[in-house]
């Protein structure tokens, strides 16, 4: 029998797969992120935790984890995890990629529609009664048919939002660390990123969380945008200078941003909800019921494939293999 813990309830597939091993599996009884002090004390004598991305996995909790093989985080990204700390202990990291990508290029879309068009502040006005009857001034937009749009990070995510441009005759560019056939099929050109923030109607940021991605979009890049261009973030928050950011929309320096992730979640930078220019949505780009069903079984199945010393499908750092008994052959 293993000691199975999970720091949030997920969707009910992937809770039935753990349950289904373990019906004794551990769980956080609370609709609520751990504190760090909860979690250090959670993952206490457990062979194996599926974590979120509100869970900080550093040193302090790998160090209680004392016979945990294996942290299956439930997202994309893993910049939450101290992957260089589990791995000089022979933990296991795992994610859920992929899966995704259509759910989250949807979203920036949408964002990019509620915000071009003023989705958002139209419904309000309609709601509260102020609606008298057409007039040839009210809410006009930006335009998105034959626009350019400009995707930073070609990855899956980025390129799924490139394929969605077809539709609608818009010229693509895109800025990345290496070309992508993918982009390039679908006529899109790779430019320098300041080239992109020049030219672009639409910038839609996809990169992963690093240091070298961390305020990729600052005041220096907000000055170069048109101020006829929106930005959409549906990456993770600290991508952008959410403060910089707050003051270039409020001075009309762009038109405006569609905004899935904050920097500092769940807060937002001070002003940033006041603005009429922004729309902002809670991090639910994934959210979907197929595909958090299909991340909540990704996850778990990572889990118990290590549990079970077969190589998970989507370990992180591979160079772990062999520890904790995991059968020799999969390390080939």
């Amino acid at each position: 029998m293993a000691a199975i813990y999970v720091t949030r309830k997920i969707p009910q597939p992937g809770m039935d797969m753990l349950l289904d091993r373990e019906p004794e599996t551990g769980i956080n009884p609370d609709n609520r992120a751990l504190t760090p002090d909860e979690l250090k004390k959670a993952v206490v004598g457990n062979d194996a935790v599926l974590c979120l991305l509100t869970d900080t996995i550093d040193v302090q909790v790998l160090e209680n984890a004392d016979r945990a093989v294996v942290f299956a985080n439930f997202a994309v990204g893993f910049n939450n995890v101290d992957v260089s700390a589990a791995t000089e202990r022979g933990i296991l990291v795992t994610n859920t990629p992929g899966v995704l990508t259509d759910a989250t290029a949807d979203m920036a879309w949408a964002l990019l529609f509620a915000v071009a068009r003023q989705v958002v502040a139209a419904d309000r006005y309609t709601r509260e009664g102020r609606f008298e009857g057409w007039d040839p001034l009210l809410f006009l937009g930006g335009d998105i048919s034959e626009r350019t749009l400009g995707i930073v990070g070609a990855g899956r995510i980025g390129t799924a939002v490139g394929e969605r441009a077809a539709g609608f005759r818009m010229r693509v560019i895109y800025a990345s660390n290496s070309d992508n056939d993918a982009m390039d099929r679908l006529g899109a050109k790779r430019v320098k990123l300041d080239e992109l923030l020049a030219e672009a109607d639409f910038v839609s940021v996809h990169v992963p969380l690093n240091e070298e991605t961390t305020h990729i979009i600052g005041a220096r890049e907000l000055g170069i945008m048109k101020p006829t261009a929106y930005l959409i973030n549906t990456a993770r928050g600290p991508v952008v200078d959410e403060a910089v950011l707050v003051e270039a929309l409020a001075k009309k320096k762009i038109a405006g941003a569609g905004l899935d992730v904050f920097e500092e979640e769940p807060a937002m930078a001070p002003g940033l909800a006041e603005l009429d220019n922004v729309v902002i949505a809670p991090h639910i780009a994934s959210a979907t019921v197929m595909t958090r069903n299909k991340m909540a079984t990704m996850a778990a199945g990572n889990l118990l494939a290590a549990l079970d010393g077969t190589r998970p499908d989507n370990l992180v750092n591979p160079e772990v293999l062999g520890s904790h008994g995991l059968r020799a052959d999969i390390s080939a």
